[in-house]
């Protein structure tokens, strides 16, 4: 499969006209990958961005994308060598949208989705009735339309158009299987990020996933397999995670805490040769406490700190000493990168850590009297976090809400002065800055 002719053979048989993505007619997109298939590669940068922002624009799936699917696989097995990457990355995202922040750290939830999605037939019983109770013409007009859109095939409910495209994808892991064994570990390593959101498929993934660890050298490929073990499997296969977290390369011992964790968590009882969870949470320790590696995983867009983070957060309820463990969160909050899935992870993780650690109060209790974790907790915040991140802003988490809700100080210089910090040059009852003055007068 070398030339483009055989990659793409087929697509002229679907009516493309009939499908739709974000910007209307799906007309455009054969036009997309075969350019995706050409030799000029400024050609290949531009259809696949254009592509990119037409079956999966900001997240939402359409009628066109899953047909888009048998092919972009094809691309990814033998295509042009700079399109096969491109390929793989849209394979991911048409399957999972970002589910790196909604599922890790323990793997996404098929039967949830399924339960959740509301499929075509019942769409359209539920506009058969609206139909007809409905009298006002100006709405039953729109009602007709909304039934017709959905009769032709375009996905209605989002949640039901997203697993039109993950099974798609789902159905050529057969095929994508192979390239655990390119020569390429970009793609290796993509690959193996690509089935870890496959649980259904575990019987027939983890086997391959499993043999790559043995030959498997590149450090950034191999932890990214230990991650997908650690988020399809039910156990430990044969030891191999707790095996890694001896691994010479500080990379590898992240991703086998990182499985081992989700294996604690998911299936506690599941296995009885598991490390002591302190053993697992020192090595996440050490991981969040450092710099960011140079090359990661493609986990949680590459901020793999804030993946620690989350992990420690959950191996609180195991540990001897839940205090130590918070520490160690603390240590890990300071590297915290902002990433597209969440342009505030220290934010992000801040609500968290604050819904898992503090009861709702109407008043703070005495700062002394936390225990020594919390208190360490809430020192760090109050070092890293700026007056702009207790903002109600437009788009983010609204920390000044957050902290309110369980008695906290929901201002920076308050909570400064209640963890001991200076003050200086902060006015503790100082009113939260207005995000929307620069706008007010426009």
């Amino acid at each position: 499969m070398k030339r483009s002719d055989d990659l793409l053979a087929g697509l002229d048989d679907i009516n493309w006209a009939a499908l739709g993505h974000a910007y209307g007619s799906a007309e455009d997109v054969p036009g997309q990958l075969r350019t995706l298939c050409g030799p000029a590669q400024e050609a290949r940068e531009n259809a696949f961005r254009s592509l990119f922002g037409n079956i999966f624009h900001q997240g939402t799936r359409y009628s066109a994308s899953p047909y888009a699917v048998p092919f972009l696989t094809r691309i990814a097995v033998a295509g042009p060598a700079g399109a096969r990457v491109d390929a793989l990355r849209l394979l991911t995202r048409l399957a999972v949208d970002w589910h790196d922040e909604y599922d890790l750290p323990l793997g996404i939830n098929t039967a949830a989705w399924r339960a959740a999605a509301i499929s075509p037939e019942d769409t359209l019983r539920w506009y058969d009735a609206q139909i007809a109770a409905e009298t006002d013409e100006e709405q039953l007009k729109g009602l007709r339309e909304g039934r017709a859109y959905c009769a032709a095939g375009h996905p209605v409910d989002a949640r039901e158009g997203a697993l039109r495209s993950y099974d798609a994808v789902r159905a050529q892991l057969p095929v994508l299987l192979e390239l655990l064994g390119d020569q390429d570990p970009e793609i290796r390593a993509k690959t193996a990020y690509l089935l870890g959101w496959f649980p259904e498929e575990a019987a027939a993934t983890l086997p391959p996933l499993l043999a790559c660890l043995d030959g498997e050298r590149d450090p950034v490929c191999l932890a990214t397999v230990l991650v997908a073990v650690g988020l399809l499997a039910d156990h430990d296969p044969d030891g191999q995670l707790r095996h890694h977290l001896d691994h010479e390369h500080p990379l590898p011992r992240w991703a086998a805490a990182t499985a081992l964790t989700r294996l604690l968590v998911a299936h506690p009882v599941a296995e009885s040769g598991m490390p002591p969870v302190e053993r697992i949470a020192a090595e996440l320790a050490a991981f969040g406490a450092g710099a960011a590696p140079e090359s990661a995983t493609a986990h949680h867009a590459g901020d793999l700190h804030s993946y620690t983070v989350r992990s420690l957060q959950l191996l609180m309820g195991f540990a001897e000493d839940p205090n130590g463990v918070i520490r160690d969160i603390v240590r890990a909050l300071s590297h915290l990168e902002k990433t597209g899935v969440v342009p505030h992870p220290l934010a992000a993780r801040t609500a968290n850590l604050l819904e898992a650690l503090f009861d709702p109060a109407d008043t703070a209790p005495a700062f002394a009297e936390l225990s020594s974790g919390r208190r360490e907790l809430l020192r760090a915040l109050a070092e890293l976090l700026t007056a702009e991140d207790f903002q109600s802003l437009p788009f983010g988490s609204d920390l000044h809400e957050r902290f309110t809700q369980y008695g906290l100080p929901g201002t920076r210089p308050a909570l400064r002065a209640y963890v001991g910090l200076s003050t200086e040059g902060e006015d503790p009852s100082s009113p939260l800055p207005d995000p929307w003055e620069p706008f007010r007068n426009h």
